[in-house]
């Protein structure tokens, strides 16, 4: 048999946009287009994989023959398909050098101006390309990159976005890392510059409420083809294909890309099979394997779509083909099988990795000889440890010989990762083991309290969702070690868009958002009524206390959940006026505390200050402050230390001889690196660089000045801004022109010249001088030696060049030598003075569209030149002749330049001449930096800074009701209710450099014995009022004298950068009262303190105390285990009775006999029964279901009597009573128990799998061999031993039936093989 042909190898070059074929165009590029995590490469394979060649397998004949094409458009035709335009040879791209980049930079814009419309294909498209095509078309400059031209940039190029491996990269983060381009745009694109390279084409999807986004991680699907059955049980053939599709295609257009990727013929029956996610070495898998895979036919003709059928990122799907006339499987005898534990992959980040820095043990299995007793949750204290888990083994019959499935410890289910999804298991690993939430929901009380109703939750289904995966999680009867929560995500995407897809998010935004959900799903306020909220009106502790109080029963009388009684505790903030000293104070609650790292990364840099006086020093200071800082913040300091107004400073960074970015109030100084140039400019007036400046009729005009060498006329609309920067040199600089000086030319020249003079050392023939007298007597000086002469140059206003001599210290006007002048010893008594400046020295050039002091726009808008008679001309007589946005160009010659800055060492320019000043804060600063990176960070180091007082920001400010304006008042936060679940969010991820930046620095945070007493309002004001006789009960305060003492049990760390990385955690099982670190499906024992490293993330606390936690929940679940309890109690009575009926028709049934002298059935020899059983023996647990006599595989009915037991009688009815299976010590039973009850007291119908030979009988449909032994010869057994021994009078190391708890039987035998991770 021959499979069909495969489909041709998917290109990497873009599908052709001419051809009519949306739909098979659609099948290439869900073959080429791949998307996956680069974290994921290792274990994933590479995200574009070329299809199987399955008609170059060595046992697969073929099952068709070849199909013309014509005859594939014609079938296409018949079942409505779009069929295909004959191939037509590729248009010749138009030349580039029909549009302008002006023209083109505007085409571009014009099209990614359109909204996204769903069903739409737009492109990704590399930042790092498109912003070097945006430097070329001038829409940007950069400094890093420089002057660029359109030959320079190449085809559109995606590699930046892929690893070494292939792999996409985590972050796709738009407008930092892509950008998002529609189909049009893109075809431009490649029209001007080529083929591009690593196309990545998406499709437009709805999310939520009709919001449109694309879909940059569409699932990619694995593909098998399903072979005949065969002796060779493995899977074979190459490595296996993949297929992307959307989440919203309809199956049954996934199925016919599923078949596409491994054949190109279409008449071929096929059906398609889904298989449990795991990993496969080959492209072919047997039919012996459906069943261990957990196969499942696909309804091609359901109408979901991939979303809702719950398929995730690498789902394996495998094709299967007819084979004459008939299928390779019997679908009748593949019934699905529990999710097996195989395939689980390697955990990502290996010991080799430098992720992984913490000590990772070898994983074995679970190992335990715990008897089956599991004790109950409730009857445990907060700080108890139990040690017994609650494992035990069963073997099932299969095909396999050697097929053990095996019980896991409670609580260690790992949580597979769907493609990025690592973000949601180990916020859901923390949760799963927050014990005080998991009995709730494993005892069920979450279901009496779901509020479908509320229109800000979600039906119920996050709580419906969440409760399933508890129960898988917590399963006492679970053989797998690894689940792929799809339903939860499903659930989570289908209400929080932004999780969608399969993007790296932020573990800690999916916790606030599911606490979130879970409140509102399970809020016991049915109606919400309008409460408002209380104000400060002054007062001491009481006041303050019963502020707080009103506060809560508010925020109660519209929040009540578990939610509510676990997690949320409620701040203290604190508002000052700084003018009126209005003091106002609220009380909010919060569900997590977001704690900010004090020792945050310091930004050090040398800013270049000029003063706007001429005579003081241009200096160099050293400055360090925090990376969020802004620049506002910067010139407070800067303005503090050199004496003037902060608001007169103006922060700019120069690049080139040219201003580059402009600085303002709001710009964070993180965001400027090391080798960045910034000035800082005094002014006479305010820098208008904050954004709520109020511009007045009178303000001054604020330009930049540039120097440049002359250049030849050019045309007034220049292409580029680049043209002038590449003739500048010098430094620029900031001028201020006052109205009067703006109304002509001569006014401003001036201007120029007196800020000019700051930067050259000949500044004084800058200017024409002359004499006066002086009001001071002559002075005489002596002379004893000719002044030393040196040779000049000096400029007439008539442009004559004149070369003289000049003694030291001489001025221009009367520096012409006599040889009588050499003589004299008397000072005349006239002294020279300004006059005017000199003309001629520079042209003063006028350039507009400099906005922010710096080139903006391209084109036309691009910092261009206009000639100052157009501007004389459009203004009105006595108005000033400058606008917003305009900026001064000085052009000098050769020999003005020369003789005013030197040649080409520049040497008579002050432009290097910086006088260093430190101060002395910076220097006690760098001090205090280094003490504290000497001593680390504590978590009450980051209490004690998201408790310290600051002030707000501009954009923050606060509405003072007493001064009646907005105001930046200071504000600080205090605790004053701490809940009983304590959830610590650490800030490592900062707004900084594009959300770039992670603080990575190690946080030493307590195991056990974390101490908020000293940190809690509530308990320092209800203290101190106690002691002044107030009943602090009325006030809602609890008991202040037990200490607020919390303990760890959860940590989520995070590995990596922002936008990427890897998320893992750490737990400690409530049960066993062992730690373990949970990475995706990987499991292992840990030790807490493991957990305490620098990736910690988020951390999760509970708190010490002599009282169960969760107030209201607490009683639920104790109502609730109540309940189950006398249910138990009231089975265990009837099954008593039931027991004695049975036993007293026993009796008088024996006695029955015995008068009529009825012979007993003789018991078996000794050494029949010694001989070997041939099948296996599991280990047996009584069910009141009935019991596996020893001839038959069918039940006794509950009447009759067990199989006699050899460790004497049961015990009586009171004795039971007091049995620890039956009820526990404190009376009630635990969540665990309420769950799993069928587990003690089983109840047939509801069981979800046998644990023992008693429990079910055997599949006779199964061969025959797998029900024994292989080394087992059941005939010469059968000849030799007359049938099955009887359990009277046998041996009790061969019985089945000699103790219904041990078996004693070889290790080969055994059926024992719980796991334990060491």
């Amino acid at each position: 048999m021959t499979l069909p042909s495969p489909a041709a190898s998917p290109s990497s070059k873009p599908t052709d946009l001419n051809s009519a074929s949306r739909k098979r165009q659609r099948s290439r590029s869900m073959q080429s287009d791949s998307s996956t995590s680069i974290k994921r490469a290792a274990s994933e394979g590479p995200s574009s994989a070329t299809p199987i060649p399955i008609d170059h397998m060595a046992d697969a004949p073929s099952v068709v023959d070849p199909v013309p094409e014509h005859e594939i458009d014609a079938y296409m035709a018949e079942q409505g398909e779009d069929v295909p335009l004959p191939e037509v040879a590729p248009t010749q791209p138009p030349p580039a050098t029909t549009l302008s980049l002006e023209q083109k930079a505007a085409r571009i814009k014009q099209l990614c101006a359109k909204p996204m419309v769903a069903g739409e294909t737009w492109y990704v498209m590399s930042r790092h390309w498109f912003r070097r095509w945006e430097i070329a078309c001038g829409i940007l400059s950069d400094k890093a990159v420089g002057p660029l031209q359109e030959q320079d940039i190449g085809p559109p190029d995606n590699s930046s976005l892929f690893d070494a491996q292939g792999n996409l990269t985590s972050s796709l983060v738009e407008k930092v890392d892509v950008e998002f381009l529609p189909q049009e745009a893109w075809s431009e694109l490649v029209a001007w510059y080529g083929q591009p390279i690593n196309p990545l084409p998406r499709t437009v999807i709805t999310r939520g409420s009709m919001q449109t986004a694309l879909e940059l991680r569409p699932p990619r699907l694995k593909v098998l083809v399903l072979r005949a059955w065969s002796p060779d049980p493995d899977i074979s053939g190459p490595p296996h294909s993949y297929v992307t599709v959307s989440i919203k295609d309809k199956m049954k257009t996934v199925c016919k890309a599923l078949v596409s990727a491994v054949t190109a013929r279409i008449n071929v029956p096929y059906r398609i099979w889904r298989l449990e996610p795991g990993e496969f070495s080959g492209s072919r898998i047997p039919a012996s394997k459906l069943v261990s895979c957990g196969a499942q036919l696909v309804d091609e003709e359901a109408d979901k779509s991939v979303e809702d059928s719950t398929i995730f990122f690498d789902d394996p799907f495998v094709v299967e083909f007819q084979e004459h006339g008939s299928w390779i499987a019997d679908a009748s005898q593949i019934v699905r099988a529990p999710a097996p534990s195989l395939h689980i992959p390697p955990p990502l980040f290996g010991e080799s990795n430098f992720f992984n820095n913490l000590n990772n043990p070898t994983r074995t299995s679970f190992q335990s000889t715990q008897s089956l007793r599991t004790p109950s949750p409730s009857r445990r204290a907060s700080s108890s440890k139990v040690n017994e888990s609650a494992v035990a083994p069963y073997k099932t019959f299969g095909f396999s010989k050697t097929t053990i499935k095996t019980i896991q410890v409670p609580g260690t289910l790992g949580l597979g990762n769907m493609g990025n999804t690592c973000f949601m298991n180990s916020a859901l690993q923390c949760l799963a083991h927050t014990k005080e939430l998991t009995d709730y929901f494993l005892s069920g009380v979450y279901q009496d309290e779901l509020n479908p109703g509320n229109p800000l939750g979600m039906h119920g289904a996050i709580a419906e969702a969440f409760g399933m995966l508890l129960h898988r999680v917590w399963d006492r009867n679970s053989t797998v070690t690894s689940y792929s929560p799809r339903d939860f995500k499903s659930q989570l995407q289908r209400f929080a868009p932004q999780f969608s897809g399969y993007q790296q998010h932020d573990s800690q935004e999916l916790v606030a958002f599911l606490l979130d959900g879970l409140h509102e799903d399970l809020n016991r306020v049915l109606k919400k009524p309008y409460v408002e909220k209380p104000d400060w009106e002054g007062g001491q502790d009481l006041e303050l206390a019963q502020l707080a109080q009103k506060s809560w029963e508010g925020y109660m009388q519209r929040n009540d959940s578990v939610i509510v009684d676990l997690f949320q505790g409620q701040y203290q903030s604190t508002l000052v006026c700084p003018e009126c000293q209005k003091v106002s104070i609220t009380f909010d609650p919060f569900m997590y505390l977001t704690l900010p790292l004090p020792v945050k990364k310091k930004w050090t840099h040398a800013i270049y200050y000029v003063p706007w006086d001429p005579s003081e020093s241009h200096k160099k200071i050293p400055v360090e402050i925090s990376r969020d800082a802004s620049f506002k913040e910067l010139k407070n300091m800067i303005g503090r230390w050199m004496g003037t107004q902060p608001d007169n400073l103006l922060t700019i960074e120069v690049f080139s001889h040219r201003f580059y970015k402009n600085l303002d109030d709001s710009v964070l100084c993180g965001d400027m690196i090391a080798s960045d140039t910034i000035f800082c400019f005094e002014l006479p007036c305010n820098s208008r660089q904050n954004r709520s400046y109020k511009q007045k009729d009178d303000d001054p005009f604020i330009l930049p000045v540039a120097l440049t060498d002359i250049a030849p006329l050019r045309p007034a609309y220049t292409s580029h801004p680049r043209i002038n920067a590449a003739n500048n040199f010098g430094v620029p600089f900031i001028i201020v022109v006052t109205q009067d000086q703006a109304q002509s030319v001569e006014g401003m020249y001036h201007a120029v010249i007196k800020r000019l003079q700051r930067w050259t050392l000949i500044s004084d023939d800058l200017f024409t001088w002359k004499t006066r007298p002086s009001t001071n007597n002559a002075v005489t000086i002596p002379i004893s030696r000719v002044s030393p002469i040196d040779t000049f140059v000096e400029i007439k206003e008539n442009g004559d060049v004149v070369d003289g001599m000049a003694t030291e210290g001489d001025i221009a006007d009367e520096s012409i030598l006599t040889d009588q002048d050499a003589g004299m010893d008397v000072v005349a008594e006239e002294v020279p003075y300004v006059v005017g400046t000199k003309q001629g020295i520079f042209n003063l050039r006028l350039h507009t569209g400099y906005k922010d002091y710096t080139a903006s726009g391209y084109g036309a808008n691009a910092g261009r030149y206009e000639p100052w008679e157009d501007r004389i001309e459009e203004a009105e007589q006595g108005a000033p002749l400058l606008k917003d946005g305009d900026a001064f160009f000085l052009e000098f010659d050769e020999n003005m330049k020369a003789y005013y800055f030197g040649g080409s060492q520049f040497e008579n320019s002050r432009w290097d001449e910086w006088e260093t000043f430190t101060h002395p804060e910076f220097l006690e600063a760098r001090k205090a930096a280094a003490k504290q990176n000497n001593k680390g960070i504590s978590l009450d180091d980051c209490l004690a800074e998201f408790t310290k007082e600051e002030q707000l920001g501009e954009d923050d400010v606060w509405y003072c009701p007493r001064c009646k304006k907005h105001q930046q008042a200071t504000k600080k936060f205090d605790l004053w209710k701490v809940p009983d679940i304590l959830a610590v969010h650490l800030k490592r991820f900062s707004n900084s450099r594009a959300l770039r930046d992670k603080i990575d620095t190690f946080v030493d945070f307590p195991i056990e014995g974390l101490d908020l007493t000293a940190l809690v309002g509530e308990r320092l004001v209800g203290s101190r009022l106690a002691q002044s006789g107030v009943d602090i009960h009325q006030l809602g305060i609890r008991e202040v004298e037990e200490p607020l003492i919390y303990d760890l049990y959860a940590v989520d760390e995070h590995l990596g950068g922002l936008g990427g990385g890897h998320y893992r955690a750490y737990a400690l099982n409530h049960v066993t009262e062992q730690w373990y670190h949970f990475d995706d499906s990987y499991v292992t024992r840990t030790e807490a303190s493991e957990a305490v490293n620098a990736n910690a993330y988020l951390l999760f606390y509970r708190r010490r105390s002599n009282t169960p936690l969760g107030g209201k929940t607490h009683e639920k679940i104790e109502e609730v285990s109540r309940k189950a309890a006398e249910e138990v109690e009231a089975e265990a009575e009837a099954e008593a009775e039931a027991e004695a009926e049975a036993e007293a028709a026993a009796a008088a049934e024996v006695e029955s006999a015995t008068e009529q002298d009825v012979q007993l059935p003789t018991p078996p020899s000794e050494s029949a029964a010694t001989a070997a059983l041939p099948f296996p023996l599991t280990q047996q647990q009584a069910s009141s279901a009935g019991y596996l006599t020893p001839r038959s595989n069918t039940r006794s009915t509950p009447a009759s009597s067990p199989p006699p037991l050899d460790d004497g009688d049961p015990p009586s009815f009171e004795d039971s009573q007091n049995d620890e299976l039956v009820i526990p010590e404190d009376g009630l039973l635990g969540a665990l128990d309420i769950m799993n009850q069928r587990f003690d007291f089983p109840n047939p119908p509801d069981r979800a799998s046998p644990t023992s030979s008693m429990e079910a009988e055997p599949d006779n449909d199964l061969p025959r061999a797998s029900l024994f032994r292989p080394d087992a010869d059941i005939n010469s057994w059968l000849a030799g031993n007359n049938g099955l021994p009887s359990p009277v009078g046998s041996d009790s190391d061969t019985n089945p039936f000699s103790d219904a708890n041990v078996q004693k039987t070889s290790a080969n035998d055994s059926m024992m093989d719980i796991e334990e991770i060491p």
